[in-house]
């Protein structure tokens, strides 16, 4: 039979249970916040559903104890990567006081934390490509050994920090890595309407650098295109830019209603190709995921759900008299 895709990579067996272990929690993890929101507990969501191929692709190929992460709101499954856990995720839905986050003044997918090299969110979408190009940068001055990697949906590469930051990165050949996870839609504009030309990949070139396209449906074809471009950033060869296409299964938000911009049947066909589905059935053909595993890994991912959603639960908010603290200049 050969050896399996992932051996060829270099990835264990280990390595891409992991891969799908971490797909799993980011999944269910969004599930149940989806159920919490329509309980009137927590009052928003925004999901990562769909992409998680891309995540978690993207972080196994990055070196986590030095690389920076400039990630945009849906980036659940790189944050998990990355260090946060589920509780974590949950004591920032409910805006609990322990939020890493923000300590609970900003909303869910604003993340930020210095534990990881997390550089926090605003508000504005594709303000966090700057931030990246700006850690690169201060990386190539200081002769420091990091990647700086960045993440958008299609519609931000509509947005003039976009062209900015992929120009000034460009120009300066800094290592940075700009992740497109083109998930079809900018809310409710799908991306015939959106984006001049049909491709993201397709704007490197006019910024000196090369536009890779690749299914965001495949973490290891994820992985493979972002490990070469970290490889290409560590020796000094400048940034990459790489598009990868998935499909977002849920609304934009808790706060839209997706059938009045889409047909669901579109949405049932998407959830045929969904990457949990994929990348378990390859697992299951390498002989890395056996029933038993499965059945465990489920029931460890459940417990971890009810743990961190119950500790989130009880957890005490913020002090009001905290309000206005590391928000001036004190």
């Amino acid at each position: 039979m050969g050896e399996s895709r992932h051996a060829n990579m270099g990835l264990t067996d280990e390595q891409v249970f992991d891969m799908y272990r971490y797909m799993l929690l980011a999944r269910k993890i969004d599930e149940r916040m989806w159920l919490l929101n329509r309980a009137g507990k927590i009052p928003f969501v925004i999901s990562c559903q769909g992409q998680e191929a891309i995540q978690v692709g993207a972080a196994f190929a990055l070196d986590r104890e030095k690389d920076w992460l400039c990630p945009y709101y849906r980036d659940l499954g790189m944050m998990l990567v990355f260090g946060q856990s589920a509780k974590d995720q949950m004591l920032s839905a409910f805006a609990k006081a322990e939020d890493p986050n923000s300590g609970g003044r900003q909303m869910p997918g604003h993340y930020g934390d210095k534990r990881f090299r997390v550089i926090s969110g605003s508000s504005p979408v594709t303000t966090q490509l700057l931030h990246a190009v700006g850690v690169a940068l201060a990386a190539k001055m200081e002769k420091k050994d990091l990647v700086s990697f960045t993440t958008f949906g299609e519609g931000s590469s509509n947005q003039g920090d976009f062209h900015e930051g992929l120009n000034f990165a460009g120009v300066h050949d800094l290592p940075v890595i700009f992740l497109c996870e083109n998930n079809k839609y900018a809310i409710s504009v799908p991306v015939e309407k959106q984006l001049a030309g049909g491709s993201v990949a397709a704007r490197g070139q006019g910024y000196g650098m090369p536009g890779v396209e690749v299914d965001g449906n495949d973490p290891l074809a994820v992985f493979q295109v972002v490990r070469e471009a970290a490889d290409r950033a560590r020796r000094g060869e400048g940034p990459t830019l790489i598009e990868a296409t998935s499909y977002r299964l849920v609304p934009h938000s808790s706060d839209d209603d997706d059938r009045t911009y889409r047909e669901v049947e579109e949405v049932e066909e998407a959830r045929k190709k969904d990457s949990l589905v994929q990348f378990k059935k390859y697992l299951e053909e390498a002989g890395v995921l056996t029933s038993e595993k499965e059945e465990a890994l489920g029931q460890e991912i459940a417990k971890l759900v009810d743990e961190a959603t119950e500790y989130a639960e009880q957890a005490p908010y913020p002090d009001p008299q905290e309000t206005y603290t590391h928000v001036y200049a004190e």
